[in-house]
């Protein structure tokens, strides 16, 4: 979301917060709501429509949702309805993320929201490591629900509610994203919670607590934030470090220095 779709989204977030939603179902029903909203182009359309007046879209939300979800996931989409969007696909975006926004101040709430954070990454690992499941997960012809089901029966019992309610999410309704770059985006998410910045670490093998600690210590210094590590090994690295805390990387790994020195020297690989 960019520009006023994003000015939005700030603002409804921010009153999703100061809402303090204790209860986990406004997250599945928020999801459920984004999921209506994608299927029904004519709705989500007229509520995005910076053309037609505030109160017009706020009275149409009303009357479409009041009776079928919650005086609390009513308040939230009456309020992005009546806020600019500049796309009626940003609006679904919106009460998704909203979605899981809830699902992280319960869980933040309940004292499980670092158990989420780590359970999606741990989630993105498993499916990155499995080529088949990762293959058919993102296969158009297997049927969502099916898709589900699949990572259901791997994950079920091993994870908290929020985490599975958001991957199933995610995996039924992948509106053209990647698996992994949407549980990537929703660890960020839970991250920003806590106001802690998020580095993802590559290396070539497994490193010391100690390490860790320091390169924690580092990294708060550069970023002057309290700084969350997700260690992930790959042999590709060949030693050092690549980190990447948002769109930043620092690649200070053999493997991109070789590949420096190849373009230096038009070597090809």
């Amino acid at each position: 979301m960019l520009g006023s779709s994003r000015t939005s989204f700030e603002a409804a977030r921010t009153a999703l917060s100061e809402r303090a939603p204790s209860d986990a179902g406004l997250s599945g029903e928020l999801l459920q709501v984004s999921n209506a909203l994608a299927s029904a182009s004519a709705l989500r359309s007229a509520l995005s429509d910076s053309g037609t007046e505030t109160a017009a879209r706020v009275a149409l939300a009303r009357s479409v949702f009041d009776g079928k979800i919650s005086s609390a996931a009513l308040e939230v989409v009456v309020d992005v309805a009546g806020r600019r969007w500049n796309s009626s696909t940003d609006l679904v975006d919106a009460v998704e993320a909203l979605g899981f926004e809830a699902g992280l101040i319960a869980a933040e709430q309940a004292g499980r929201l670092d158990d989420v954070e780590d359970e999606l990454f741990r989630v993105d690992r498993l499916v990155a490591g499995d080529d088949e499941l990762r293959q058919t997960l993102s296969d158009p012809s297997v049927a969502a629900e099916a898709r589900a089901d699949l990572l259901d029966g791997l994950i079920g019992g091993q994870v908290d509610e929020t985490t599975a309610g958001f991957v199933r999410q995610l995996v039924t309704n992948p509106r053209g994203r990647q698996l992994s770059e949407a549980l990537a985006a929703l660890v960020d998410q839970s991250a920003r919670r806590r106001e802690h910045l998020l580095a993802r670490i590559k290396v070539a093998a497994p490193i010391s607590a100690d390490q860790e600690q320091r390169l924690v210590a580092v990294l708060g210094r550069i970023y002057n934030r309290d700084v969350d590590l997700q260690i992930e090994v790959d042999p590709d690295v060949l030693g050092g470090i690549v980190v990447r805390v948002g769109d930043e990387v620092i690649d200070g790994s053999v493997a991109q220095r070789l590949e420096d020195i190849r373009r230096k020297f038009g070597v090809s690989r």
